[in-house]
């Protein structure tokens, strides 16, 4: 039996000064329980972000987590406000509705980069092109994608930063 209720995602990480923006897709089964960003254990988002800003992220608390991604000028959110899905895979999506992101620019005066946490968010990259953000898809830091390793994932989480 599919449950066919709408899951609300969670509400943004950002602020004024925010230059660099992560857009998942949709937070999975475990982020939505613990009403935490990236909260699987093998999820690698934490270490990912961690290494760009020089900081283990991944130790820390999840709620000094967020003001150190926040001092680092990053923000985190998805491209999808609510969705049915049964399980955590981007594949089981049904009937998505986006996020309003029109409010960016008056949110985020300061933002040049969105960054796209895989392929499916990474479909929206063309519209925040198009409104003048440098835009950039990442290989997913889901434990789903194991394809490449921390280091091949890194090495393009690094485009984020820029020259």
């Amino acid at each position: 039996m599919t449950d066919s209720s709408p899951l609300t995602g969670l509400a943004p990480v950002i602020a004024p000064d925010t230059r660099i923006l992560v857009l998942g897709s949709f937070p999975g089964a475990a982020s939505l329980a613990a009403q935490q960003y990236y909260a699987h254990p093998r999820n690698q988002f934490w270490k990912l972000v961690g290494a760009l800003v020089g900081e283990d992220l991944y130790s820390l608390p999840y709620a000094d987590r967020l003001p150190r991604l926040v001092a680092h000028r990053f923000g985190l959110w998805d491209v999808l406000a609510a969705c049915e899905r049964e399980g955590s895979l981007d594949s089981a999506i049904r009937n998505p509705a986006a996020n309003d992101f029109e409010r960016l620019h008056r949110l985020c005066p300061e933002l040049e980069t969105v960054g796209f946490n895989g392929q499916t968010s990474g479909k929206f990259a063309p519209q925040f092109a198009e409104q003048g953000y440098r835009t950039v898809v990442l290989p997913s830091s889901s434990p789903a994608h194991m394809a490449l390793t921390f280091e091949q994932k890194l090495a393009s989480w690094r485009r984020l930063l820029g020259d």
